[in-house]
């Protein structure tokens, strides 16, 4: 979904000798079945999430309007992602990275069993504990990631390479077995298989922990007065944050305000926004870096507003996407109707099959391997041309006929081609140009720009019905590949502020 020679884990150089894995550290194997297990949870729920809560109480769903349920799946694939900030600071500084995958995974495994349960309250309360899980999981692992090789060791990019297909292994058995247990059974039933999925990965996690040495064991250690410095911003963010809900509380109460799923949503964007702003102004002004590491958090924040442009348009997959597979699409074989969910399946397929591909060619291209920056204009060109691909089946749908699966395979394949460009290699880039002391913070940026691309996504989405789909279709593919075009325009000055990281 990230540091370099400077970045990360001198502490755990001691495993860069370790090839058990496919040539890569044992430690590895572990990592990869674990995430494998709470992406299965994730994008099982993900491919059943919206269509429940759109489906009618007689068919055991919620019953919500496309706005209602765009808005709280935005909301919540938003806050899943915006936790990873507290959830890597809290690991940087109060846990280590392990412990905090640990708690993560637990409280992930509580909160979709929750879902299963038939009361709408525990429906919504089990959906905030998945994301404060997820918060502690999702950023933590992928540090552990870049932790188990040594600084300057090439097989990093191919690790991570690697690990992101155990997480689109998840991605593509889930939606099948989440989708048919749904379909065969219920609703909520469908949501359980979720939760155990993670329930097993808690198990593995556990089982494989030996082999992780001393990677995100412990909490890194801060000078004195940046440590008296962080926690002072924590105590008035969580002041600030108590202070609102209360406010928030009594003005409902008082019949003031009308709290909904549309005016939290809009809520949580300005949040947003507000927190993305001030992250950046205090990681420029607040922290004290060399002018090396200075340029290097340059980077970054242009790699997170790619990545956020990316998501926006790539996250329709569970929302837009899916109401095309639900409404316009013939998900019929040989007369036999399968559920809409299973074309969910086809990008972890696509990931599945083509990141070992992708592992090997940027080993064999060697110093003729594109710049992390090039990979992420390739990766948004990529997106916007499957969207313009799907533009035409959307045109062949607007008579009201459902069109071939052909038109989503396509653009799905053309979807993961550019996400394989981006996703596993902005992972790879945060371990490679984060300064050590804020490699879990660091990882938490990169994750809340997938929350900020999340968020917009949902935005977007709620334009399904109120704007013709070709016309949708069409402006997101543009945008997608404009962003990319500019992007590319500038990769020469981004890499020579990477200071030699690739």
């Amino acid at each position: 979904m990230q540091t370099g020679a400077a970045g990360v884990s001198g502490q755990t150089a001691q495993l860069h000798e370790d090839t058990a894995f496919f040539g890569h550290p044992r430690g590895l194997s572990t990592l990869f079945f674990t995430e494998f297990w709470e992406r299965w949870g994730y994008y099982g729920m993900r491919s059943l999430l919206i269509l429940f809560m759109t489906a009618a109480a007689a068919q055991g769903g919620l019953g919500f309007s496309d706005a209602k349920a765009a808005a709280i799946y935005g909301l919540f694939t938003a806050s899943a992602y915006l936790a990873s900030l507290p959830g890597g600071w809290i690991a940087d500084r109060i846990l280590g990275q392990r412990k905090a995958v640990l708690v993560g995974g637990a409280m992930i495994s509580a909160g979709y069993l929750m879902l299963a349960i038939p009361i709408e309250e525990l429906f919504f309360l089990g959906l905030v504990v998945v994301v404060a899980g997820t918060g502690l999981l999702k950023p933590n692992i992928s540090t552990i990631v870049g932790q188990i090789y040594k600084p300057g060791d090439p097989r990093r990019d191919a690790g991570f390479s690697i690990f992101y297909m155990g997480i689109n292994m998840g991605a593509f058995f889930a939606p099948l077995a989440c989708g048919w247990v749904a379909r065969s059974v219920s609703w909520r039933a469908g949501l359980a298989v979720a939760g155990v999925g993670m329930v097993l990965g808690l198990a593995q996690y556990l089982y494989g922990y030996r082999y992780l040495g001393e990677a995100g064991l412990r909490p890194v250690r801060l000078s004195p007065g940046e440590d008296q410095k962080q926690r002072a911003i924590l105590r008035w963010v969580l002041v600030a944050s108590a202070v609102l809900v209360a406010v928030l509380a009594a003005a409902q109460g008082s019949g003031l305000v009308l709290i909904t799923a549309e005016s939290l949503n809009n809520a949580a964007g300005v949040v947003l926004f507000l927190v993305t702003v001030g992250l950046f102004v205090w990681l420029f002004f607040a922290m004290r870096w060399t002018p090396e590491e200075r340029k290097r958090i340059a980077v970054i924040a242009v790699l997170f507003l790619a990545s956020t442009l990316f998501w926006s348009a790539f996250e329709q997959a569970g929302s837009t996407l899916n109401f095309f597979a639900a409404r316009s699409t013939d998900n019929r074989i040989f007369g036999w109707e399968y559920p809409p969910s299973w074309l969910q399946s086809l990008n972890g397929l696509f990931i599945w099959t083509l990141a070992p591909v992708f592992a090997w060619m940027w080993l064999k291209l060697g110093d003729r391997e594109p710049s992390s920056p090039a990979k992420f204009a390739w990766g948004l060109v990529l997106l916007g041309a499957g969207y313009v691909v799907l533009m035409f089946g959307a045109q062949q749908a607007a008579s009201g006929a459902k069109v071939s699966p052909l038109w989503l395979t396509a653009t799905y394949f053309l979807h993961t081609l550019g996400e394989l460009c981006l996703s596993p290699v902005g992972l790879s880039a945060i371990t490679k140009l984060a300064p050590e002391r804020v490699a879990g913070l660091m990882m938490g940026v990169w994750f809340l720009s997938i929350s900020a691309g999340n968020y917009l996504g949902g935005k977007v989405a709620g334009f399904y019905a109120s704007l013709s789909l070709p016309t949708l279709f069409l402006t997101i593919g543009l945008f997608a590949i404009g962003a990319g075009v500019i992007l590319a325009l500038f990769v020469r000055p981004i890499v020579r502020l990477m200071g030699g990281v690739k």
